[in-house]
């Protein structure tokens, strides 16, 4: 365990992640080389621990240094201890709306006296053999990434970043759409605006703020907007892609489709 990812999610340093919701460790095989880092989604996915624990192999196993991240369903104490345990490099914490929210994200991310994480020999301490100097260095070293996607969680910004032990924010975009009425409505001037006030709260604070874009003009769109990290692509939408684009290509060869 290293505190590398932390130094990579500085703002200025431009970190680049892929997303995994796929629970097969073959597809976080293949989508986290090259990247800084990878977050596995197990909040709208049916990914449990076990698969989780075979996605984390995977990436582990790679030979150049990709951190897992992963997202937890919820803010949710015994969640986050147990996906820690499995030896996750951080976690991101969806939903985030109030300071008092973030801190006890950030309580459930460490052991005590700092938090709450309970204490055990997992795979994050190679089975109990280096447990001693995972205790001393977890809290430290692990990383804590909020994601605001709500208005509240706009509005509250300031104080949410202003939490210590929050490494990061990632601001949801299509929840926050969809919480101010304007859903996938990127260009609307509410959704910008919110967006902004998020950037601004979060540098002001010399936090890190990342997104998750899904094409080639969603990742200029973020660059632009003055995100810091971003999450390129997603293994659905790889998958989704490549297999319309086949199909389509063949068609129009064919003139299959014309004829159905």
């Amino acid at each position: 365990m290293e505190d590398g990812l932390q130094q990579l999610l500085k703002p200025g340093e431009h970190a680049v992640g892929n997303w995994i919701s796929i629970g097969h460790p073959t597809v976080a095989e293949i989508c986290a080389r090259g990247f800084d880092f990878v977050i596995v989604d197990t909040e709208h996915t049916a990914m449990e621990l076990e698969s989780l624990g075979n996605v984390l192999r995977a990436v582990d196993a790679l030979d150049e240094d990709v951190e897992p991240l992963v997202r937890v369903p919820r803010n949710d104490r015994a969640r986050i201890k147990r996906v820690l345990d499995l030896g996750a490099a951080g976690l991101m914490i969806p939903m985030i709306e109030t300071a008092e929210q973030a801190e006890r994200a950030v309580e459930a991310m460490r052991y005590p006296p700092e938090g709450v994480r309970g204490a055990a020999p997992a795979r994050a301490s190679d089975y109990g053999r280096t447990f001693d100097e995972y205790f001393e260095r977890a809290n430290e070293e692990l990383t804590t990434i909020v994601q605001i996607e709500t208005k509240r969680g706009v509005e509250d910004a300031e104080e949410i970043v202003s939490v210590d032990g929050v490494d990061a924010v990632i601001v949801g975009h299509g929840d926050l759409s969809a919480s101010m009425d304007v859903f996938g409505e990127w260009k609307h001037e509410r959704f910008r605006a919110a967006l902004q006030s998020v950037l601004e709260a979060a540098h002001d604070a010399g936090t890190p703020v990342g997104m998750l874009a899904t094409d080639p003009e969603g990742i200029r769109r973020r660059v632009d907007a003055g995100v810091d990290f971003v999450i390129v692509g997603a293994d659905m939408f790889y998958l989704a892609d490549g297999s319309e684009a086949a199909r389509s290509e063949f068609e129009k060869l064919t003139g299959s489709a014309d004829s159905s």
